[in-house]
C-alpha cells in the first residue's frame, strides 16, 4: 500500500472566534492534513464551520459556552473521517467538552484537552486526576484499541524538568507535580503511547505555552504541556515533529502555540 506524507497540528487557540482572524492565515501557510483545538469556547450552533469551510477545511466539534470546547479539522479534500466521537465513556449530559476523536482509515485521532486543576490539593486537582483516570478507562475500553492512535492536545502537564524554564521554581506546584506527572505518564504506558517531538530532539527549552502575566513570553517563561501523543505503529511513521512559535508572537495571540508532527502513513491511515 502506498505510503502518504500527512501533517497533525494541535493547538489550544483559547476562544476560537477571537483568534480565527490567527487560524485562517496559519492554516493557509502551513497546510496541516488533519488540526486538532483545544478550548475553544464556543457552542456548537456558533461554531464557524463556514469560515473554515472556505478556508478548505472541514470540521466537527463539541463545543460549550465560555469555557472547554475541542475540534478536530481536516481538509476538505480528504474522506470524512469515520466514528466521530465527543466525551469519555460515562459522560452525563452536563460534562465537560474536552474529548473528540475521529477516525481517518486505520488511524484514530483525539483532540484531548485536560482540565488546569487550578491548586495543588483542591477540588479541581482531584478532578483533573479523576480525569485523566476516566481517559486511560476509556482508551482502554473502546475498539480502537490496538489500532494506531494520536492523542493531540494540551494536557496541562510538563512531564520533566527540561519542558518548564525553571525547574526548582514551579516544582510541586500545579501543571508539575508528582501526581500529575505520574497520571500522564501512566496514560502513555496504557497504550505505549510516544511523544513525538521527543523522537527527534531532546533539547531543553522547547515549550508550548507562556503565561499571559508577568511578560511570560517576552522572558521566554515557558512551559511544554501541548503534545502530540503517538501510539507505536503511529510512532514508526513519525518523520519530524516541532512547535510553531510564530503565532504567538502575534497580537492579541493564544498563550499557547500550535505543536506539529509529520507522518509518513499509509493510505488507510496505518
Amino acid at each position: 500500500m502506498a505510503s502518504l506524507p500527512w501533517t497533525v497540528a494541535t493547538w489550544n487557540v483559547n476562544s476560537l472566534r477571537v483568534r480565527l482572524p490567527q487560524l485562517l492565515p496559519w492554516l493557509a501557510a502551513a497546510r496541516p492534513d488533519v488540526v486538532c483545538l483545544q478550548e475553544t469556547k464556543v457552542v456548537d450552533e456558533l461554531f464557524p464551520a463556514a469560515d473554515l469551510k472556505a478556508a478548505g477545511y472541514d470540521a466537527a466539534f463539541s463545543g460549550q459556552k465560555t469555557y472547554n470546547g475541542v475540534a478536530i479539522l481536516w481538509r476538505a479534500e480528504l474522506p470524512a473521517p469515520a466514528d466521530v466521537r465527543a466525551g469519555l465513556d460515562g459522560d452525563g449530559p452536563d460534562a465537560h467538552k474536552r474529548y473528540l476523536t475521529a477516525r481517518f482509515g486505520a488511524l484514530t485521532i483525539a483532540s484531548v484537552y485536560v482540565p488546569n486543576g487550578s491548586e495543588v490539593g483542591s477540588e479541581k486537582y482531584a478532578f483533573k486526576l479523576d480525569w485523566l483516570r476516566r481517559l486511560e478507562a476509556t482508551l482502554a475500553a473502546r475498539p480502537e484499541t490496538g489500532t494506531p492512535l494520536l492523542l493531540c492536545g494540551d494536557f496541562n502537564i510538563a512531564p520533566e524538568d527540561r519542558d518548564v524554564y525553571d525547574a526548582d521554581e514551579v516544582r510541586g506546584g500545579i501543571m508539575f507535580s508528582e501526581k500529575e506527572q505520574g497520571a500522564l505518564r501512566s496514560l502513555a504506558a496504557s497504550r505505549e503511547l510516544t511523544d513525538t517531538l521527543r523522537l527527534h530532539t531532546q533539547a531543553a527549552g522547547l515549550y508550548s505555552w507562556w503565561d499571559y502575566r508577568a511578560a511570560g513570553f517576552q522572558r521566554n517563561r515557558g512551559w511544554r504541556i501541548d503534545f502530540i501523543l503517538a501510539s507505536p505503529q503511529a510512532a514508526r511513521a513519525c518523520t519530524g515533529a516541532s512547535i510553531d512559535v510564530a503565532p504567538r508572537r502575534l497580537e492579541k495571540p493564544s498563550d499557547h502555540t500550535p505543536v506539529l508532527a509529520a507522518f509518513r502513513l499509509g493510505a488507510e491511515g496505518g
